[in-house]
């Protein structure tokens, strides 16, 4: 991937226009918006996986680890769909390592970053970026900040969904 512009990607809050996401995404981003407690934001303990279990295949989420005046982030939740589309499962180990790119690409992690400096949800549609399974071409995802304490981020909830090369949902 080289030092290749990370695709863009937009914030998103309680009035984006949700019409054009995918249902799983969708569905998602509304059940965030749903568990967050007034003027902040929803922690580990307001997510609950049953909620939404119809999606939860599709679901990822990353531990935030701050070390030195940056973050780092390790996969502590990784859905059937997502492992399937890695075509490992990545549960318990580091971003950049499972996705070594990610350290040598200038802004690769400016997403993340992102939302642990704001607190904002972010959307992306758009060609995949990560190692994927090679027929999955387009990616579309809601990354949603965590935050236990219901302000400092040290999670960031995902919901992913792949597109095959014909543009059609992988199922």
């Amino acid at each position: 991937m080289g030092s290749r512009r990370p695709p863009s990607w937009s914030e998103c809050d309680e009035s984006t226009d949700l019409n054009l996401w995918t249902e799983p995404v969708r569905q998602f981003f509304q059940y965030w918006l749903a568990i967050r407690p007034q003027g902040a934001l929803p922690g580990r303990q307001h997510f609950d996986p049953l909620h939404i279990y119809k999606i939860m295949s599709r679901v990822w989420i990353l531990d935030v680890v701050r070390a030195d005046g940056d973050i780092r982030l390790k996969y502590r939740l990784v859905g059937t769909k997502e492992v399937d589309t890695l075509r490992q499962d990545v549960t318990g180990r580091w971003l950049d390592e499972v996705h070594p790119h990610l350290r040598e690409s200038p802004g690769a992690l400016d997403r993340y970053r992102h939302m642990v400096e704001t607190g904002r949800a972010t959307y992306r549609k758009g060609p995949v970026i990560f190692t994927h399974d090679p027929d999955h071409r387009m990616v579309e995802n809601c990354m949603a900040p965590m935050a236990r304490d219901g302000q400092r981020v040290d999670m960031i909830a995902i919901c992913s969904a792949q597109f095959l090369q014909n543009g059609k949902l992988a199922n």
